[in-house]
């Protein structure tokens, strides 16, 4: 249900102080792993952590932080949950190791809860996750997931009302089922007699708000800005959009996905690429 299933992309290209950088630098690795010190403090793990989160060293990430999931602290349990589930989508990581990864990382997101129900991130990405389990639990518990996916996501937003990501991933949430196929309407509606539901123009406001909050902060807000215009049959503002994502400075491959996506939309309407 998350855009691309890559929803882990967003935050990245984090430019961290010349401090966070000489923290890294001063933690110590060995074939790749970390030397575990039990008296290093929570903020310092967490400044390594966003350093290697910010490179994009995925694996690193994961390792450094496992070492650390018996500690009930809900700033390096979110954190961890989101590394399991990046370790999850990557390409080369195993099936069966891609549904334990996911599974853990609901569990961390869910201890971080459990531990502090007033962090804003671990509402997000204990929605998030919770939305991946659903993708090995069939469509009644997908389903039956969305109403519990959708109120972390908006007890996120009301928590930390500046970030962008999760106000997108609400307008990802109205969107698919805005867009839900009539047969799924009907299998959801057999199976819950009131299944999720919502429409473009709730969509669209979370889209436009998300801009509003960080202008031009992620491509696939872009392309759905664009696509939800097209449901809504404003072609004009639908084409700007779609340009606009056309044109976002690929830094991921979730970009060069948008801007294919994009560019293959624009042709469809008849516009000159």
């Amino acid at each position: 249900m998350m855009a691309g299933g890559k929803i882990a992309l967003l935050e990245r290209g984090i430019i961290l102080s010349s401090v966070a950088y000489l923290a890294f630098e001063t933690y110590k690795w060995k074939r790749g792993q970390t030397v575990v010190h039990a008296s290093i403090k929570v903020e310092d793990i967490v400044e390594q952590a966003d350093y290697l989160y910010g490179s994009g060293e995925t694996i690193k990430l994961y390792e450094l932080l496992s070492q650390y999931k018996d500690r009930n602290d809900a700033e390096l349990l979110w954190r961890l949950a989101r590394a399991a589930r990046d370790m999850a989508l990557l390409s080369t990581t195993p099936r069966d190791e891609k549904k334990r990864l996911v599974y853990e990382s609901f569990d961390c997101a869910k201890k971080a809860l459990e531990v502090d129900e007033l962090c804003w991130a671990a509402h997000k990405w204990y929605s998030i996750c919770l939305s991946n389990v659903g993708d090995y639990e069939g469509i009644k518990t997908k389903i039956g997931n969305a109403y519990i996916v959708k109120e972390h996501l908006e007890r996120a937003k009301e928590l930390n009302p500046k970030d962008a990501t999760t106000i997108h991933i609400i307008g990802v949430w109205c969107y698919m089922f805005a867009d839900l196929p009539w047969y799924q309407v009907k299998i959801a509606s057999a199976l819950f007699g009131t299944p999720p539901s919502a429409t473009f123009e709730e969509a669209l406001t979370y889209f436009l708000q998300a801009e509003e909050v960080d202008p031009h902060f992620y491509s696939t807000n872009l392309l759905f800005l664009g696509k939800t215009y097209l449901k809504l049959k404003n072609k004009s503002l639908a084409l700007d959009w779609l340009t606009k994502a056309k044109d976002f400075p690929a830094r991921s491959d979730e970009d060069i996905e948008v801007q294919k996506e994009a560019t293959d939309l624009l042709k469809s309407l008849g516009e000159k690429i």
